[in-house]
């Protein structure tokens, strides 16, 4: 009788090899911090494809297949989530047509920490494997997860050093005046033909910007400036990207015309936190006449634009004050459309509560008698001389002040140098040595740019001392001066030889009050007018 063999085989190999291999769809995900080098023919994003690809198709045994569908992000941080080809990939997950993610490294995907979690939470939603081509962790596990975490935390701290040293550079491209990049503004052009990119001043729009400048001092108003623009259809900058798309040139309105003629590169500046450097380009605007700009516009700041609104030439409106309650005298008039037209000043209490005994002062006669007083003041030697003392006196604390300032300056400089001295001995050795090193380098910088506009105030205040044969000079080209300003240079005349004009109704009687500073405003005009 003849037994048959019978053979051990492997049942549950049998039964794998027999059930069909699951399919698993990879998405490949790439991306560039920069757009540089993306028109070439094989770029960085082809070439983290390639070895997805390549790894991928290692794992074909597995049931692994590389999807067609592309997601490629060139010219994206991997600091933000705003990505179109990461959203489009995160919408095709959430949708159930991707199995798993693949990348070339793991701050591809993503090199903050919060955002990554927050994809992984959406992969581990949908049962979503996530693999690094060239760090190999499985995600599935505590330890996989920790050493993915590590991963980002150096991903996100690299980033993190990035951009410090870009702003790094920045700043210090900015403290030698150099342009540090940004969208160009009217009247320069970028050239990128020597390397470095730098401002070049475009010589149609200049013109315009001198011409903007030019109008505001002429009407004191951003809103009239911008209705002129308007009329001229006149637009802002206009350019071309990289990328051929035309961006700006839209019409001025107050905001854009605001930001333009408040520009320091306009008048060959560079500021950087707070402090202001001589830039290398060419200024479009000089610099006086930009610094005018800016002191009218913080003068309309301060006043409200009385002086633009002031329709019907109110000389002495926001001067005149009513001595009896205290209260600022207000500018109105009757009359009008066929009718006598009458202008007058009247104290505000009065309007509101009838509390206050004046009665309305007639405009015409009041800002006659304030103009005299001026006229009055050469002929007036011990007035002129107390008004010329209160002026040097001023000065004098004014020079004092900038004395002892630079006396302040120039110490600390010797300081700062002596400790800058012993830092490079020492060397980056001793604990905290390059923060003492940036700290004191800043404040040199700091001091040596103080310190010669200290000396140029100075240098004008010692030079601008006013004598009594300069006073009467310049009020005796008074009635010159004052018929040729129109009426809102006339208000603004006023405000600075006037400090205070109070009208008394009990006496009958107005007294003014001058500035310190008001007769040298008088010769810093007669000086302007003969130049």
């Amino acid at each position: 009788m003849s037994r048959r063999r019978v053979t051990q085989t492997d049942e549950p190999a049998k039964a794998s090899a027999r059930r069909e291999t699951k399919r698993i769809r990879c998405a490949i995900y790439t991306r560039k911090s920069s757009e540089e080098g993306l028109d070439q023919e094989f770029n960085s994003l082809d070439a983290q494809r390639e070895s997805a690809e390549a790894y991928i198709a290692s794992q074909k045994a597995e049931g692994w297949v590389c999807l067609a569908d592309r997601y490629d992000d060139g010219g994206f941080s991997g600091g933000s989530m705003e990505r179109p080809a990461l959203e489009r990939l995160l919408r095709d997950v959430d949708a159930g047509n991707i199995d798993c993610v693949v990348v070339y490294k793991v701050d591809r995907l993503s090199r903050s920490l919060i955002d990554f979690s927050k994809i992984m939470e959406t992969f581990d939603s949908k049962g979503v494997s996530f693999v690094s081509v060239t760090q190999q962790f499985n995600t599935t596990t505590s330890m996989g997860r920790l050493t993915l975490n590590i991963l980002l935390s150096f991903a996100q701290f690299e980033r993190e050093i990035i951009g410090e040293r870009i702003r790094d550079k920045l700043g210090a491209l900015r403290r030698k005046g150099k342009w540090a990049g940004g969208v160009p503004v009217l009247g320069y052009d970028v050239d990128r033909s020597n390397g470095s990119p730098h401002l070049v001043v475009n010589a149609a729009e200049a013109a315009r910007v001198r011409e903007i400048f030019a109008l505001y001092l002429e009407k004191g108003s951003l809103q009239k400036v911008v209705s002129e623009l308007t009329r001229r259809h006149w637009a802002n900058k206009r350019r071309v990207t990289a990328k051929g798309k035309v961006v700006g040139g839209r019409p001025f309105d107050r905001c854009s015309l605001h930001v333009l003629v408040t520009n320091p590169l306009l008048a060959g500046r560079i500021v950087y936190k707070g402090e202001t450097y001589q830039g290398e380009h060419e200024p479009v605007v000089e610099p006086e006449l930009f610094d005018r700009v800016q002191k009218l516009m913080r003068y309309n700041g301060r006043t409200g634009g009385l002086e633009v609104r002031n329709k019907y030439g109110a000389l002495l409106r926001g001067l005149l004050r009513c001595k009896q309650c205290d209260a600022s005298m207000t500018h109105t008039f009757t009359g009008g459309r066929g009718k006598p037209f009458y202008r007058y000043y009247r104290c505000c209490k009065a309007i509101k509560t009838s509390a206050c005994p004046g009665s309305s002062l007639p405009a015409a006669e009041i800002e006659r008698l304030v103009v005299d007083e001026i006229r009055a003041l050469g002929g007036d030697r011990r007035l002129l001389d107390r008004v010329l003392a209160e002026a040097r006196q001023t000065g004098d604390a004014r020079v004092a002040e900038l004395r002892r300032e630079r006396g302040d300056l120039k110490a600390e400089l010797a300081r700062r140098e002596r400790e800058l001295k012993e830092l490079v001995a020492v060397g980056s050795g001793e604990r905290g040595a390059t923060e003492r090193l940036a700290t004191v380098h800043d404040r040199l910088t700091h001091i040596r740019q103080r310190l010669p506009e200290v000396e140029k105030e100075l240098a004008v205040l010692e030079s601008e001392a006013i004598t009594r044969e300069d006073a009467k000079a310049a009020l005796a080209e008074f009635d010159e001066v004052w018929s040729n300003l129109i009426p809102r240079e006339q208000a603004r005349l006023l405000n600075l030889v006037f400090e205070r004009v109070e009208y008394d109704v009990a006496a009958s009687s107005v007294s003014v009050t001058f500035r310190p500073t008001g007769i040298a405003a008088l010769c810093k005009r007669r000086v302007e007018e003969a130049a």
